[in-house]
């Protein structure tokens, strides 16, 4: 991965949590100025801050790696609430992924 994508992605997944790079790289404990050493250094900081900074946002270091990618959805007509429903669940795992299904499929049922 590229310095300047992983910097594309740690910004969108603060966009999402709503917070500020500098506030989540100092929150996470990987330092206020991580962004900014990262861009000025061009190289990748060490895995510990990148798992720090991944945990404090909610995703998995291969997400702030960008090694996977997300599957597009299509937000056209979904209210601001459903877009963070839906920004929330791709957060998930397979498997926690599958259990809300199932709990929102059960709660269906019942009206």
């Amino acid at each position: 991965m590229d310095v300047k994508g992983f910097v594309q992605n740690i910004k969108l997944y603060c966009d999402r949590k709503g917070v500020k790079p500098t506030v989540a790289c100092k929150e996470s404990g990987a330092g206020k100025d991580l962004i900014n050493q990262i861009e000025r250094r061009g190289s990748m900081p060490s895995i510990e801050k990148v798992q720090m900074l991944a945990e404090y946002l909610g995703v998995t270091t291969s997400d702030l790696l960008g090694e996977k990618k997300e599957p597009t959805v299509q937000d056209d007509g979904l209210s601001e609430g459903e877009q963070a429903l839906m920004a929330l669940f791709r957060q998930l795992t397979p498997d926690q992924q599958e259990m809300v299904l199932r709990m929102v499929q059960a709660a269906a049922d019942k009206l």
